[in-house]
C-alpha cells in the first residue's frame, strides 16, 4: 500500500497498534519506500522519530527488505554516539504493527531537538568553516559505528537534522538492507557537497534538492568549480568521498575526518575578530574582518606609498618599451639567447634534408596540469613553469594532508611538437624535499599507470638536473609530483619556477 492513499499518513494520524500519533513529515526516503515523521508516543509521552516502511504484506521481497532494515537499526541499537540518534524500539507486522496497516515496519528512535538539515541551505550554501564545523561530529560516529562493524545508513539528507547546539546528527536511523560502510562514506561526501554548494551527489535524493552537476566523464563537478572561495582541499574531500575508484577515491570516514579537523583548526586560526561599526550613523550594519582596523594616517600613508609605486611601475615599463623599440630597429644582432632556428640544408642528391636536431634545450608547445581526479591545481598558471622566466612560477595547492592521502599526485604534462629523446629535466624550485617523477606517456591525459618513470629525484632549493634513462623519443613528458614540501602546521605545497628540457644526442 502507497503512503499516498494510507488514510493514517497524515499529521494527526495514528499508527503503531495505536501507540504513535504523527504530528509531522520531515521527509521521505524513496530508496526505501520509507517516510519519516515526528511523532508522539502516547505511552511514554515523549516525541519520537520514526521511520516507517511502507509496503503490502503480500509482496515477499518488500517485506524481507523491511525486515532486513529493521534488524540492522535493531543491532544498531546498543551504538551510543551524539552524531546519532539513540534507537528505542523497532516494530513488524504482528509485533507493534497491525497487519492492516500498511507497514512493513518501523524504527523509533528518540527525537532530535534542532532543525532539519534542508531548512539549513534554503537560504543557500554554508561558509567552508560552518560546514566542517556541522559535519563533523556526524563523521564521528560514522567511523565510530564502522569499528563496531556496523552501517547506519547516513546517505540521504532528509534523515540528518542540525541540533540546536549545531551539529549534524542522523535523526532517523535504518540502513537500507543492501546499503555498506562505503554508502556512509559516500553519504558523509554528498552531505558536505551540500552543505557548500546546495545541490545533492546521490541518486535518489528529495525532489525539491537540485541535482549535482556531472562533468562530460560522469564526475560530479567539485564544488569550488561553482565556488571558487572553498578551500580545495574540502572541495576535493566532497567529490572524491564520492567517487568508486581505486585510484583517487575516498573509501573511508577517518580519511574525511582528518581533513575536516584540520580545517576546523585553521578556522580558529583566523576566526574573525569583533565586528567593526560603521563610519555612518544612518547605517547601523556591520563589517566583519580578518584584519584590525586601520587609523586614518596609516590609511593615508599607504595609499601614498601605493601611488609611488605604480608611478615607479609605470616608468619603468615606459623605459623597458623604449630599449625594445630601439633593439627592433638596430642593425646589430640581438645577443640574448633565443629559440634555436634549424635551416633545411641541400642534400647530396639535390634535394632538401632536414638537419640533424641537435643535443640541448627543447622548448615544450603546450605544458598542463595533469591530474588523475579532475581538479587540476591552478591550471590557467601552468605555462609559467616553462616561460623562460625564474621569476614567475606554478604552484600546487596547499594541501593539510601529504600525498596520497587526497590524491596520489600531481603534475606537469609536457607536450611537444615532435617526438624527442630526452638526456635530462632540471626543475629550478625553492620547494627543497619535493619528491619528482618524470615519466613518459603516449598522450596528454594518458592513465598514470600507462605512464613509465624514466627519472626521480627529490628537489633542492634552486636547480635540480635530473638525469634520465634511455627511452623511445615520446611528445609527451609528464612531471610528477609524489610528495610536496612540507612548511610545518598543515602546509604542503610546492613550487616550480622553470623546466628545462634538454634533447639526447
Amino acid at each position: 500500500m502507497s503512503s499516498g492513499v494510507h488514510a493514517a499518513l497524515v499529521p494527526g494520524g495514528v499508527i503503531g497498534n495505536g501507540r504513535y500519533r504523527l504530528l509531522a513529515k520531515s521527509g521521505a526516503d524513496a530508496r526505501s519506500n520509507a517516510e519519516l515523521w515526528r511523532g508522539r508516543d502516547g505511552q511514554l509521552n515523549r516525541d519520537v522519530a520514526l521511520t516507517v516502511l511502507l509496503g503490502d504484506l503480500a509482496d515477499n521481497e518488500a517485506a524481507a527488505r523491511a525486515r532486513r532494515t529493521v534488524e540492522r537499526a535493531m543491532h544498531a541499537a546498543s551504538f551510543t554516539h551524539p552524531g546519532v540518534s539513540r534507537v528505542i524500539d523497532v516494530l513488524t507486522p504482528g509485533t507493534g504493527i497491525r497487519p492492516d496497516e500498511g507497514i512493513l515496519g518501523m524504527v523509533v528512535a528518540e527525537w532530535t531537538q534542532g532543525t532539519d538539515l534542508m531548512d539549513l541551505i534554503a537560504e543557500g550554501p554554508l561558509p567552508a568553516g560552518a560546514a566542517t564545523r556541522l559535519l563533523e561530529p556526524l563523521g564521528a560516529a560514522i567511523e565510530g559505528a564502522h569499528h563496531a562493524g556496523l552501517v547506519l545508513g547516513a546517505d540521504h539528507p532528509q534523515r540528518i537534522r542540525v541540533t540546536s547546539d549545531g551539529r549534524l546528527r542522523l535523526a532517523f536511523p535504518g540502513p537500507r538492507p543492501d546499503a555498506i560502510a562505503r554508502d556512509d562514506v559516500k553519504g558523509l561526501g554528498a552531505i558536505l557537497y551540500l552543505l557548500l554548494t546546495g545541490r545533492w551527489a546521490l541518486p535518489g535524493g528529495p525532489s525539491n534538492v537540485p541535482v549535482a552537476p556531472t562533468g562530460p566523464d560522469g564526475s560530479v563537478v567539485a564544488p569550488n568549480a561553482l565556488h571558487p572561495y572553498l578551500p580545495h582541499e574540502l572541495s576535493s574531500v566532497a567529490v572524491r568521498s564520492l567517487e568508486d575508484t581505486s585510484v583517487g577515491g575516498i573509501r573511508t570516514s577517518a580519511a574525511i575526518l582528518q581533513v575536516l579537523d584540520q580545517i576546523a583548526a585553521e578556522e580558529a586560526e583566523t576566526a574573525l575578530i569583533p565586528a567593526v561599526s560603521s563610519r555612518d550613523d544612518d547605517d547601523d550594519q556591520v563589517v566583519w574582518t580578518t584584519q584590525r582596523p586601520v587609523q586614518d594616517k596609516q590609511q593615508k600613508k599607504k595609499l601614498w606609498i601605493s601611488v609611488g609605486v605604480l608611478a615607479l611601475a609605470t616608468v619603468a615599463v615606459i623605459v623597458w618599451l623604449s630599449v625594445q623599440i630601439v633593439g627592433f630597429f638596430s642593425d646589430e644582432p640581438s645577443k640574448g639567447g633565443g629559440p634555436t632556428v634549424v635551416i633545411n640544408q641541400p642534400a647530396s642528391n639535390g634535394q632538401t634534408a632536414p638537419a640533424h636536431a641537435p643535443a640541448g634545450p627543447v622548448q615544450p608547445g603546450q605544458i598542463v596540469v595533469y591530474d588523475v581526479t579532475n581538479q587540476p591545481d591552478n591550471a590557467t598558471q601552468a605555462n609559467r613553469a616553462v616561460d623562460n622566466n625564474a621569476n614567475t612560477f606554478w604552484r600546487t595547492d596547499n594541501y593539510f594532508q601529504q600525498f596520497p592521502t587526497l590524491k596520489p599526485g600531481i603534475g606537469l604534462m609536457a607536450s611537444f611538437a615532435e617526438p624527442v629523446k630526452l638526456a635530462s629535466v632540471t626543475i629550478t624550485s625553492p620547494s627543497k624535499g619535493t619528491h619528482v617523477e618524470i615519466r613518459v606517456a603516449s598522450s596528454p591525459n594518458a592513465p598514470l599507470e600507462e605512464t613509465k618513470v624514466i627519472g626521480i629525484a627529490d628537489l633542492s632549493d634552486g636547480q635540480t638536473q635530473i638525469q634520465l634513462n634511455d627511452h623511445e623519443p615520446t611528445s609527451h613528458v609528464l612531471i610528477w609530483i609524489t610528495q610536496l614540501t612540507s612548511a610545518g602546521g598543515g602546509k604542503n605545497q610546492s613550487e616550480i619556477h622553470e623546466i628545462l628540457y634538454t634533447r639526447a644526442q
